[in-house]
């Protein structure tokens, strides 16, 4: 996952080990696609939250 900006880096690297195809409908209630859900909402918008 990168970070934000026009100088944006590898901020974290998540791992998404789900089998392809994916049928989304059966990802909703995956244990490892909620888990990788999760990880990159907080990464999204705890870690690199603008200033208010």
């Amino acid at each position: 996952m990168m970070t934000n900006g026009p100088a944006a880096t590898i901020g974290e690297i998540l791992e998404v080990n789900l089998p392809r195809p994916r049928n989304r409908l059966d990802l909703a209630e995956d244990s490892r696609y909620v888990h990788a859900r999760g990880e990159l909402l907080k990464f999204l918008y705890q870690r690199h939250k603008h200033a208010a």
